[in-house]
């Protein structure tokens, strides 16, 4: 009688992690591998992504660079908004900026760009703010902003009065059983006046500045303003552009950082007065609108804001002016520059 086939022994599951190898390993040999599961088993941040994100930091911040990365000539990383606060905190000290690590000089010449770096950078692992999903940098703000189902929307019936915001994942089941849809037009026609009240007041200057160019006489000119020292205690920076013609009178256009502030480098906040003065002395009274765009040499966007002054012998200047940029962090973008530019445009009201 043939004998039966030994049973074959179970086949056991393969270690799901390095983790478990180690630990099955153990208990074969008790040798030095126990000190190798401890250094396995270490806390996260040992893990590769968290030393990368501690060595590519910027070194002023000590955070990992959102956008553009610099450095200096030794190789000490920058970020952008960094970088250019120190070039401007160097042009209002009129000093030379230098490197936070090595103290070696920077500028927009001598430091460079490392692409390397913010490919790097671009691939490190972030938390969602919404989910707590993990994704690589470079596509975590379409998922926040397009994918995610638990980032924050607003019910499609907003635009009649509807206030509900919640998650994504919400918002069908609301917009279904959303009461707005059903409400008659005397219900809602207070919010649609609102909302064209806001168009109107958003509209009026570009109105403005389209009626201002069927003026006859019209002129614009691309300023440069450079830095000057006011000779007090603490000595101020101011910005000055050379005189201009227009309208038949000589023109200049002063700048202030932190106007009402006696130390602008005391401030991580910047903000950018300018004026314009009349230089030669008008006969009457001479009214002008203007506004400031920035031009072919800008390097920051302007939002439309329109001014006027009534020139005359008595007010020859006008008052000072917030220059309007769109995002305020732009302030520090243009002291990091040797010269402030913008175009000026105006406009003589002969009425």
């Amino acid at each position: 009688m043939a004998e039966a086939p030994e049973s074959e022994p179970p086949c056991e599951p393969l270690p799901s992690s390095s983790h478990e190898l180690v630990a099955a390993e153990v208990t074969e040999d008790e040798g030095p591998l126990p000190k190798r599961r401890r250094m396995l088993e270490a806390d996260a941040s040992e893990r590769l992504e968290y030393r990368l994100g501690g060595i590519l930091c910027c070194a002023v911040c000590l955070d990992l660079p959102q956008s553009a990365v610099y450095q200096c000539i030794n190789g000490h990383l920058m970020c952008v908004a960094c970088f250019t606060h120190l070039l401007a905190d160097a042009r209002l000290r009129e000093e030379s900026a230098t490197c936070p690590n090595c103290r070696v000089e920077i500028s927009k010449t001598s430091a460079s760009r490392n692409l390397a770096v913010e490919k790097t950078v671009s691939e490190l692992p972030l938390e969602c703010k919404y989910c707590t999903s993990v994704f690589p940098r470079h596509s975590l703000p379409n998922h926040e902003e397009n994918q995610c189902e638990e980032r924050l929307t607003s019910c499609r019936f907003a635009c009649i009065g509807c206030p509900w915001r919640g998650p994504a994942h919400e918002g069908g089941a609301h917009e279904a059983a959303c009461a707005h849809p059903n409400k008659s037009a005397a219900e809602v026609l207070e919010v649609i006046a609102e909302r064209e009240r806001l168009s109107h007041e958003t509209m009026a200057v570009y109105n403005q500045v389209m009626d201002l160019l069927s003026y006859e006489k019209i002129t614009f000119t691309d300023l440069q303003l450079k830095p000057y020292r006011l000779d007090e205690f603490v000595h101020k920076m101011y910005y000055e552009s050379s005189r201009f013609t227009a309208f038949s009178h000589q023109w200049l256009v002063k700048a202030f950082v932190n106007r009402n502030q006696q130390d602008p480098t005391q401030s991580s906040e910047r903000e950018i007065t300018y004026q314009l003065i009349m230089k030669s002395k008008p006969m009457g009274t001479c009214t002008v609108q203007w506004v400031v765009v920035s031009g072919p040499l800008g390097e920051a966007r302007l939002a439309a804001r329109l001014a006027h002054h009534a020139f005359s012998e008595l007010q020859p200047d006008a008052p000072p002016a917030v220059l309007p940029l769109v995002r305020r962090s732009d302030a520090n973008r243009l002291l990091a520059n040797k010269a402030l530019h913008f175009r000026l445009i105006m406009f003589l009201c002969t009425k």
